[in-house]
């Protein structure tokens, strides 16, 4: 048995450490946290200064049963776990669970995985940071407090199983906003002018720098410009440069990986993880911009290796984030010298990314010569103006070049090249355009900029960016998808050859990529947090709570005090909400009178979503229609609602059934012989035909076929099927493997049960804690 213990969080962490330690070190593995507070009201004293209980997790007794095994024959215990407050957590809580002494236990740091790293830190180990202990304590029970109490709020007055959380509910409140903002918009309109000249067989683009506000306008400049000469007025050439961007923090990463690898922000940080524990990158949660000494002296030699001397600049940057500990790094590679990540695709991409930026980071200024050009117009005031950018040394350019979430901005540096120009040169005109153009609405969030304003605003740490952008999507409060644009018609106004030509033409707006939209339960939600409960909504406040959890990590407040601060005042507020009736939650609308029947039609949340309602409450006939995507309860028109009521619709025939169009839970459908079939994207369910809606239950026909192996007359329940990953037994619920030496074609039912049963212990479901088991009957009750 070796006589020193390592403990990490995670099993890939453990193997890649105990590479580089000797047969005196074992390395093992606590799979994350092992201690939580348990459900229910008893988790909390909150008499008792909030003392919190904490108890092992059911998936963790094994684990813990196992460590305390090696611990009992190992002389030194090192708590390796991640070197922030929740890494300094998970040292506590072992430390506490396995009865750790302090004489023979160490904590110890790293932030990343090298031998020299991990022989340093084994060279100077410290104890428990209790400051950091207690930050992340105090975030996580203000956390359990505020969703215990305001969850069941929002049960008894709003819907059953909502959840509330002090920095989802903000994060949610930023994308409810910017929808209204949206729908609020109201375009501007004007007319810009551009125009392109032909300079001895080369282009010259240019525009007017002013827009036109009206047709009239912008048609009277260009008459004139019929009769009119071009010259050039005057040629400004100037130098500029372009700087690099700062390596990466937890959140530009998160960014940066949207927009140029399409990666979701959840997705970043499981691939940035696995880069981490293998011994690739730094640690990958970090607010820091700063790179380590040895690191600097690594990225000067790659680059001057690879790119000259001329291409190196020694850069420190400064982390404008209050919080940030300049102690720590900025993500970077391990070393500069390795280019290969492993045999994984989007690990390699990933890391690339991160050697790029890291790399770039460090480099010369990108030196770039800018050229305007104003041209005169012979019977105008106004003038046109053209630019032009030459890169006349690369620099970091050579290597990488920083994205931006402006759809309207270019993500490559340099407008190009100008042709040969001189002061006077007469132009001569191919055509000049006159384009009806509109104004257009902040864009929605997108996961990365989602996570760039919550950072700006102070909200979150980079430890919560990703899992609070995950919770809102699974607590159904945002979804994230993208949307078709609409249609739109516009002004085209052009002279060339000396003659006038006006057409109206067609472009579509308004298409959304992987935006994330409000639900109508987000702004239901979201308008009584408002209301009620301003605080735990308000932006300012929660960047405040914040910082006041870093003051908690430098020793400077104790975490006791602080809760207390919050909780005083917030519990008041839940006391209150008792006297608030359901009847005057903002959840529905009346939208006016039925006009066949005179009935009163109503918009509201329903069981499985928002509808809209034909009938009062006591009316025993009313009617009821599912809301459409993108519809809203606040903003829908008694037109749009009474479109709804054409569903469901009869389509038609075939086979002898009817085949039914309407709008279910998941979206429009086809229903015809008690199946279902999905419209899709493609489809509405108001206009789509007898002939579409055949050919899409022939289509569905032909999949199941292709799916299905086979059945069994001793049990239908049970089938062989293709399935994603290729053919599988499946049995109710449950699926089962079948073996790559097995045909699933000529499988028997007893081959398949024998496979059931072999397979059936894994199936079993993981009994429940006895605790939790006890409280749910009282849950119920408070739902009610």
């Amino acid at each position: 048995m070796p006589k020193n213990l390592v403990i990490v969080e995670s099993p890939a962490k453990a193997k890649t450490i105990e590479g580089y330690l000797g047969k005196d070190f074992k390395v093992t593995s606590s799979y994350g946290h092992v201690r939580d507070l348990p459900k229910g009201e008893n988790a909390i004293d909150i008499k008792n200064k909030f003392k919190p209980t904490y108890e092992v997790t059911a998936d963790k007794k094994e684990v813990i049963k196992e460590l305390k095994k090696l611990v009992k024959g190992a002389e030194t215990v090192y708590l390796a776990s991640d070197d922030d407050r929740e890494g300094e957590a998970i040292s506590w809580h072992l430390k506490e669970v396995l009865n750790l002494k302090d004489e023979n236990t160490k904590r110890i740091v790293f932030r990343e995985i090298t031998k020299s790293a991990i022989t340093k830190a084994l060279e100077s180990p410290r104890t428990i940071d209790y400051d950091l202990v207690n930050a992340q304590q105090a975030r996580r029970i203000l956390d359990r407090l505020v969703g215990f109490e305001l969850s069941p709020v929002l049960w008894k007055k709003i819907k059953a199983g909502l959840s509330a959380g002090r920095v989802q509910s903000v994060a949610v409140r930023f994308i409810v906003d910017r929808e209204r903002e949206i729908e609020k918009f109201k375009p501007t309109v004007s007319f810009k002018i551009t125009a392109l000249f032909d300079v001895e067989g080369k282009s010259l683009q240019a525009e007017l720098p002013k827009k036109f506000e009206t047709k009239e306008e912008a048609e009277e400049f260009l008459k004139k410009c019929l009769n009119a000469d071009f010259s050039i007025k005057s040629l400004e050439t100037k130098p500029a440069k372009k700087s690099p961007a700062p390596p990466f923090t937890t959140s530009t990463l998160q960014q940066e990986a949207s927009r140029k690898l399409y990666f979701s922000v959840a997705q970043t940080m499981n691939i940035a993880q696995k880069l981490y524990e293998s011994g690739k990158i730094t640690y990958m949660r970090t607010d820091s911009l700063n790179l380590s000494e040895d690191a600097l002296k690594d990225a000067e030699r790659e680059i001057k290796t690879a790119y000259g001397d001329e291409y190196h600049k020694k850069r420190k940057f400064k982390s404008k984030s209050e919080g940030a500990q300049e102690a720590h790094e900025a993500i970077r590679p391990t070393s500069f010298a390795e280019s290969n990540a492993g045999k994984d695709r989007n690990e390699q991409r990933l890391y690339e990314l991160i050697w790029k930026r890291s790399i770039a980071s460090q480099m010369a200024d990108a030196q770039l010569e800018k050229t305007n050009v104003s041209i005169a117009i012979s019977n105008a005031d106004q003038t046109l103006s053209a630019s032009g950018e030459v890169i006349k040394f690369q620099g970091f350019l050579k290597v990488y070049l920083e994205s931006t979430d402006d759809e309207d901005e270019e993500e490559t540096t340099g407008k190009g090249l100008l042709p040969p120009l001189t002061v006077g040169q007469l132009l001569h005109l191919i055509e000049m355009k006159g384009r009806q153009s509109f104004t257009r609405p902040s864009a929605r969030y997108t996961e990365a900029s989602l996570v760039k304003k919550l950072e700006e605003m102070g909200i979150g740490r980079p430890s919560t960016y990703a899992p609070t952008i995950s919770t809102v999507q699974k607590r159904n409060y945002v979804v994230k998808e993208s949307r078709d644009g609409i249609q739109r018609k516009y002004i085209e106004m052009t002279i060339q050859n000396g003659t006038f030509k006006e057409a109206e033409k067609t472009e579509t707006t308004g298409t959304e990529k992987n935006k994330l939209f409000p639900t109508n339960i987000a702004m239901v939600v979201n308008d009584f947090l408002v209301e009620h409960f301003p605080n735990v909504i308000d932006f300012s406040f929660t960047a405040k709570v914040e910082k006041e959890f870093d003051h908690i990590a430098q020793g400077e407040q104790p975490w006791e005090e602080m809760i207390q601060n919050f909780y005083g005042n917030f519990h008041s507020k839940v006391e209150l909400t008792e006297n608030i009736k359901r009847t005057d939650v903002n959840s529905s609308k009346e939208l006016g009178k039925d006009p066949k029947t005179g009935k009163v039609v109503i918009a509201r949340l329903g069981k499985f979503g928002p509808l809209v309602q034909i009938g009062d409450a006591e009316d025993e006939e009313k009617q009821f229609a599912s809301l459409r995507k993108g519809q809203f309860i606040e903003s829908i028109t008694l037109e749009d609602a009474m479109e709804l009521f054409k569903l469901p619709r009869d389509v038609g025939m075939f086979e002898d059934k009817k085949v039914v169009a309407a709008i279910g839970r998941f979206g429009p459908y086809i229903r015809h012989d008690s199946k279902f079939v999905s419209l899709g994207k493609e489809y509405d369910p108001l206009s789509v035909t007898l002939e579409e809606a055949i050919q899409l239950i022939n289509d569905k026909r032909e999949a199941d076929a292709k799916k299905h192996i086979k059945s069994f007359d001793e049990n239908p329940e049970i089938q062989v099927l293709n399935g994603r990953w290729g053919p599988y037994i499946k049995m109710g619920k449950s699926n089962f493997k079948i073996p790559k030496d097995k045909e699933a074609e000529s499988l028997t039912f007893e081959e398949v049960m024998k496979l059931i049963e072999a397979q059936g212990d894994t199936k079993k479901p993981k009994p429940k804690k006895a605790a939790p088991a006890k409280k749910a009957p009282a849950k119920k009750k408070t739902k009610k």
